[in-house]
């Protein structure tokens, strides 16, 4: 290593750190820390809500057919949720959707369908049954009669 009058020996090494140096450093990753933390809060929309999304039909029957569909539909972003409890953006277009297209004329079984094949049979809260769900409800039955078995067999090795 060469030595230089003017730099001291252990600034060159690295290992010196004044505490104004410390202190910036601090200050930086409390900046990136409060960003980071502040994200989720950008990524809100700032659009108004659609028209239709927290009004309801000015005809009570098309407003009761719209709003019993809702309660049938599943919010995307909360998932334990019908679109009509719902307060995520998404939601309030689809309330807005199903409004219009009740107002319009359209039956609620076109416009389940229709949400249905955009959305998968994940989005009603009545799916169909179909052969692929089968082992979904199936499971729980087989692994109680499987515990039940095991159950049985061991109460036998301890009796015999």
């Amino acid at each position: 290593m060469i030595f230089h009058p003017c730099v001291r020996p252990e600034r060159s090494r690295g290992t010196y750190l004044d505490y104004a140096s410390l202190r910036s450093i601090r200050t930086v990753l409390g900046l990136v820390l409060a960003l980071l933390a502040a994200q989720p809060a950008l990524a809100d929309s700032s659009l108004p809500p659609a028209e239709w999304a927290n009004r309801q039909l000015p005809d009570p029957r098309q407003e009761a057919r719209a709003r019993a569909l809702m309660e049938e539909l599943r919010c995307l972003v909360c998932q334990g949720q019908s679109i009509a409890d719902s307060d995520a953006e998404i939601a309030g277009d689809m309330r807005h959707l199903v409004r219009t297209r009740i107002a319009a004329g359209e039956k609620p079984r076109a416009i389940r369908s229709w949400l249905v094949e955009r959305y998968g049979h994940w989005i009603s809260y009545r799916p169909p049954a179909e052969p692929v769900g089968w082992p979904l409800w199936l499971a729980p039955l087989v692994l109680l009669l499987l515990g039940a078995l095991l159950v049985r067999k061991r109460i036998k090795l301890r009796r015999g």
